[in-house]
């Protein structure tokens, strides 16, 4: 019998995360400048894509289940795919400018996926003159891709030139009968206690490290110590989205400067930018607020499934007014997060929903959207730094002028904050629910103003 390529626990918790006020999609928007390929036709940007497409498996993956199978569902390829399924077009209403823009990508953003389909979409937004640049939504399911392999995803659609290669279709796994797929489930299931002798050993080691970290004052932020900010409030299916852009010239200008990452400008960055908005609203908390950072753990991973990161929390020390120290103390507090991080057994967490399995993951979250929000969240949002191409990049075809990533909310948190570099500049993401935030256009706009707050230094 052939191995089938089975939705992995970590994969299959995404799938149980999501409910009728969360989606959980991971999205990109694109700004293309549609003259390298003489022009904007419609029609000619779903032929490339179609090329690009039969050559790239992934796109074509459903989720394949029955009532025998007791363990997460199988991926197998669409036997009846239809790229109009998939493919969406929308006109942006005038003046076309980025918050009408914005608010278009909200919805989308908002949309579940269709289960019974592959698990993504491409939505094509028009301007209101046919001349206009063109502006493309791309939207995935993150039990399909985590970020980094969403960036690999897109990847696949993209070129060094405007050049869309002619090839053959490339097949993807073969359709899986029920028995079959039943009998690899229970197979599945008796092999799970296994999971068990890497996990409780890591497990140990983990708390052991953490005692000891926590001690020493070495730790990463604990769960739980968050205060509660205006994101930190239940939230409905509603999303609105703002973005911008800053040059990574001038981020890595902070960094040679000081000798820290990249990653790190990007924290103090977001630090100042929540800084400067939450004290505009009068409503700063005293505390330093709690980001969610995933670290890919791609590189140290032998576990199947798309989803291969860890989670730290880090203090952002938004509590801190003075620049030069609030970056001195976010770059200490990453440096804690990372070492405990790397601390920590890579596959801990899919091992873990591997030996829980799909019902217990499932009683689990519903047992967690059910319970009343704490008065201490459990962290205030989600920041994700995602590394990209740095040079000119072709989405079928058209030159990418910007990219800005959008991740998922999740529960108790409502705000995302996702980075991604393309091209000598960083695309930032702010995603949330208008009914918590109206507008989240002025956090967005306060990324550069704390970017040459960092450059004043």
């Amino acid at each position: 019998m052939a191995r089938l390529d089975r939705v992995s626990g970590y994969d299959a918790f995404f799938l149980e995360l999501e409910s009728d006020t969360q989606p959980v999609n991971v999205c990109c928007l694109l700004e293309l400048d549609t003259s390298s390929t003489g022009g904007y036709r419609y029609d000619g940007l779903v032929d490339a894509l179609d090329a690009r497409v039969a050559a790239a498996p992934d796109f074509r993956l459903k989720l394949a289940d029955s009532q025998l199978n007791p363990a997460n569902p199988v991926w197998v390829e669409d036997q009846d795919f239809r790229l109009d399924r998939h493919v969406h077009r929308i006109g942006l209403p005038r003046p076309g400018g980025r918050s009408e823009l914005a608010e278009i990508c909200g919805h989308i953003a908002a949309l579940p996926l269709d289960r019974s389909r592959p698990l993504w979409e491409m939505w094509v937004i028009e301007g209101p003159e046919e001349a206009d640049s063109v502006s493309v939504m791309m939207k995935s399911h993150h039990a399909a891709v985590d970020g980094v392999g969403g960036a690999d995803l897109l990847m696949q659609l993209c070129g060094l030139d405007s050049g869309v290669p002619v090839a053959e279709k490339v097949s993807g796994p073969p359709a899986t009968g029920r028995i079959e797929m039943a009998t690899a489930g229970i197979a599945d299931v008796v092999r799970r206690p296994w999971r068990l002798v890497t996990a409780v050993p890591d497990t140990a080691r983990t708390v052991v490290h953490t005692v000891q970290r926590a001690v020493s004052g070495e730790a990463m932020a604990p769960p739980f110590a968050a205060p509660s900010t205006v994101f930190n409030a239940p939230f409905t299916n509603r999303r609105n989205v703002a973005f911008t852009q800053v040059e990574l010239a001038d981020v890595k200008k902070v960094k040679e400067k000081f000798g820290i990452t990249v990653n790190d400008v990007v924290v103090a960055m977001t630090s100042g930018a929540l800084r400067r908005f939450l004290l505009d609203r009068d409503e700063l908390p005293e505390q330093p607020m709690v980001a969610t950072v995933p670290m890919s753990t791609r590189d140290k991973s032998n576990r199947p499934g798309r989803n291969h990161t860890m989670w730290m929390f880090c203090r952002l020390a938004t509590d801190i007014e003075d620049v030069a120290e609030r970056l001195e103390t976010i770059c200490g507090n990453i440096s804690h997060a990372k070492g405990h991080g790397n601390e920590m057994a890579p596959t801990l967490i899919q091992d873990w929903t591997e030996f829980l399995g799909k019902s217990v993951l499932n009683a689990v979250v519903r047992l967690a959207r059910n319970i009343p929000l704490p008065d201490r969240p459990i962290h205030n949002l989600v920041l994700s730094n995602v590394p990209g191409p740095q040079h000119p990049l072709y989405f079928l075809g058209c030159a990418i002028r910007a990219q800005y990533p959008f991740g998922p909310i999740v529960i108790g948190a409502g705000l995302n904050v996702t980075v991604m570099s393309l091209n000598g500049r960083l695309g930032i993401g702010v995603i949330s629910c208008p009914d918590l935030v109206a507008d989240v256009w002025d956090l967005a706009d306060a990324f550069p103003v704390a970017l040459e707050e960092l450059l004043q230094i």
